[in-house]
């Protein structure tokens, strides 16, 4: 594609070639099928709409991905406004004490991981997360996908989510011990 032309694609191919990928991947950040299917009719409106602007330094795909992450964080700031705080936090000091000494110390070390290079990159690890990020009380898994997998600082985090930045590092260190125990029990368990 010349690097200076629009897209020449039409929504319906995009819908065909990238409806999928574009689904599962707001799927797996929202939790919600609803949510996730107005995401990419948005992302594919969006696109439609800014197709002139699409430079084709990038594929496509990786283009709507781009709008649909966009997308994701502007339907999460919406959620915040209209919803009170989660209370599905409670509970971690308890978890906290469960994996901790008062010294800091774990009771129980972590078992190996491994590679985890060559792991991250199997299918059956990301279904674990998957998994493990549904157990997840929801502003856990939002901080987390937005965090480390979206690659959003922890600032613009805070902001998309109505917290503290300091406030999205504890969310984030819960959500990192409920994903450990999680991971532990449902994808190392099965590997050893």
């Amino acid at each position: 594609m010349n690097p200076d032309s629009p897209s020449t694609s039409t929504p319906e191919q995009w819908l065909s070639e990238h409806g999928d990928a574009l689904y599962r991947h707001a799927y797996f950040r929202l939790r919600d099928r609803m949510a996730a299917e107005d995401m990419v009719q948005e992302t594919l409106l969006a696109a439609m709409k800014g197709r002139e602007r699409f430079a084709g330094r990038s594929s496509e795909r990786t283009w709507l991905i781009g709008i649909l992450n966009n997308k994701v964080v502007d339907y999460l700031r919406k959620q915040v406004r209209e919803q009170s705080l989660d209370q599905g936090d409670l509970g971690d000091d308890e978890l906290e004490g469960l994996l901790f000494e008062a010294d800091g110390h774990w009771r129980k070390p972590p078992s190996a991981w491994g590679d985890p290079d060559a792991a991250f990159e199997q299918k059956v690890f990301w279904e674990a997360l998957s998994r493990c990020l549904e157990e997840l009380p929801a502003r856990q898994a939002q901080a987390f996908s937005l965090c480390e997998m979206d690659g959003v600082g922890g600032a613009e985090a805070g902001k998309v989510l109505g917290v503290s930045t300091t406030n999205i590092w504890v969310i984030l260190h819960r959500a990192r011990l409920r994903l450990k125990e999680c991971l532990e029990m449902n994808w190392l368990g099965q590997r050893a």
